[in-house]
């Protein structure tokens, strides 16, 4: 069930919506079904920079602390 909260969405942007909504979860069933990846992409964990080689002290050290290696 979709329920709209706030504003007055014209026909044609309501069934755009929906069709976005549809087609995610139409992509999200083939993936479970094809065995895909449930877990997020490496790149967006947050906990890889945490992961990084530990940072000397020394010239420029705040810059290297921020960005991985």
């Amino acid at each position: 069930m979709i329920k709209v909260v706030r504003g007055n969405p014209t026909p044609e942007e309501l069934a755009a919506a929906l069709a976005v909504v549809q087609a995610r979860a139409a992509a999200t069933a083939a993936s479970a079904e094809s065995g895909g990846p449930a877990v997020p992409e490496g790149w967006s964990d947050p906990s890889r920079i945490a992961r990084s080689v530990r940072h000397r002290p020394g010239p420029r050290a705040w810059a290297r602390s921020y960005w991985p290696v």
